[in-house]
């Protein structure tokens, strides 16, 4: 299968549109419809997580994804233009718990994270000078339709 890529502005109506598209990719790809909820859950993590970066610290960059299914597997990767910060691990350093927009509190980050670990079959993370990669990959057992 060819990568698809899609990117768009992060705004949080729209990671509902890049879980609906991610899911119709994941089933077209042979992933198991059992996984398709751990898909569609795990990638909402990821751009939640990415959009909310994206509007404390650089709220016209698009949030990007790239979709793939190779060697029996599909995978996912969501990226952000926020920098990462070595004190946290590579990830953007969080605000006071003030600043979150529904008071969740310190830990949200980490929590989104351990969700995604939780649902994907394959988590990585690379967080470098440009922004922070999350790269999720599921099983994918029927030979892909696309």
């Amino acid at each position: 299968m060819a990568t698809v890529e899609l990117s768009f502005s992060a705004l949080p109506v729209h990671v509902r549109t890049a879980r609906l598209i991610v899911t119709a990719v994941a089933r077209r790809s042979g992933v198991a419809e059992s996984l398709l909820d751990e898909v569609r859950l795990a990638v909402g993590e990821a751009c939640s997580r990415a959009v909310e970066a994206h509007r404390r610290h650089c709220p016209d960059e698009p949030v990007r994804l790239e979709l793939s299914s190779a060697d029996r597997r599909f995978e996912v990767t969501v990226s952000d233009t926020v920098p990462g910060d070595e004190a946290t691990g590579g990830l953007p350093k969080p605000p006071d718990a003030a600043d979150f927009e529904f008071g969740l509190g310190e830990g949200t980050t980490e929590l989104g994270l351990a969700v995604i670990a939780g649902l994907a079959d394959d988590v990585e993370i690379a967080a470098t000078p440009k922004g922070v990669q999350i790269r999720m990959s599921w099983p994918a057992e029927a030979e892909a339709t696309i």
